[in-house]
């Protein structure tokens, strides 16, 4: 019966569960984990080869984040359809949660959508990753099972022309109880330039998975940025998936009593 529930919590074929009865205290999730666009969407007016590019989902994170899920014996939850059709990193009521526009690229298949093709988007992907995330945790919690939330992500090394200095960035809001212990453990390392809410802060809008999941039960959260050039072919996948692995394996939050403000404005950005 227990396996039946397990395996029950990933139901859709817009979303995949990988070990979801893992025994480790973090949960995974990758939120742009794919490029794929259903028949149905065509290209959404893109040339193909837009279809491999940072804009389409977030190259590298999927092998990394399972790589450290096996690791770990970690739950992972990764989306299975192209951010795209749905962002499923942001609230319902974003502009970018159908993207018009990523970066400088326009996306004509996004354009004009009735509230009725937008709605079924969000009950093609966003709804099931999102309900799948929730029930997780819940089963987790009402075992009584530690649980830590900690999405995974890459991002592009030249933005809107910026260059981006920093290996790895992580995201946090002022809840730094995850975050904190983690910056520590990156900086030691040489030869990483460690970005602290860089390229992203939560103002960017792109901590919404973690509000939703995390923050709105007071576990322990924080958001990994890769820098996509960093984890292009397999020997830089396993690298990082395995320095994170390292870190983790031995990773404790802080006491919340040494969670401080701290400020995270910065200005919006759409794609990573």
């Amino acid at each position: 019966m227990e396996k039946a529930r397990l395996a029950s919590l990933a139901s859709s074929d817009t979303v995949r569960v990988t070990n979801p009865g893992g025994s480790s205290p973090f949960v995974l999730t990758c939120d742009h984990a794919s490029n794929f666009l259903p028949a149905e969407f065509g290209t959404l007016g893109l040339a193909v080869e837009d279809l491999s590019r940072h804009i389409a989902w977030d190259p590298g994170a999927l092998p990394v984040a399972r790589r450290m899920a096996q690791a770990l014996d970690a739950t992972l939850v990764e989306t299975r359809i192209s951010r795209l059709v749905i962002d499923c990193n942001r609230p319902l009521d974003a502009p970018d949660l159908v993207p018009p526009v990523s970066e400088t690229t326009a996306i004509p298949g996004n354009a004009g959508l009735s509230e009725s093709e937008r709605a079924a988007r969000v009950a093609l992907s966003w709804r099931p990753f999102h309900d799948t995330i929730a029930d997780i945790i819940s089963h987790r919690l009402s075992h009584g099972q530690e649980t830590r939330l900690v999405s995974v992500h890459s991002f592009t090394p030249v933005y809107k022309g910026r260059n981006r200095p920093w290996h790895i960035g992580i995201i946090h809001d002022e809840d730094r109880r995850l975050a904190a212990p983690l910056i520590s453990a990156l900086k030691r390392l040489s030869g990483v330039t460690v970005g602290v809410n860089e390229p992203y802060s939560p103002d960017d809008r792109v901590y919404f998975t973690l509000e939703r999941h995390a923050r709105s039960r007071g576990l322990p959260c924080a958001m990994i940025e890769i820098r996509n050039d960093e984890i292009a072919g397999e020997t830089g996948q396993r690298k990082w998936a395995d320095l994170l692995t390292g870190i983790f394996s031995d990773l404790e939050p802080e006491e919340a009593g040494h969670t401080r403000s701290h400020s995270v404005g910065k200005s919006v950005q759409s794609a990573s």
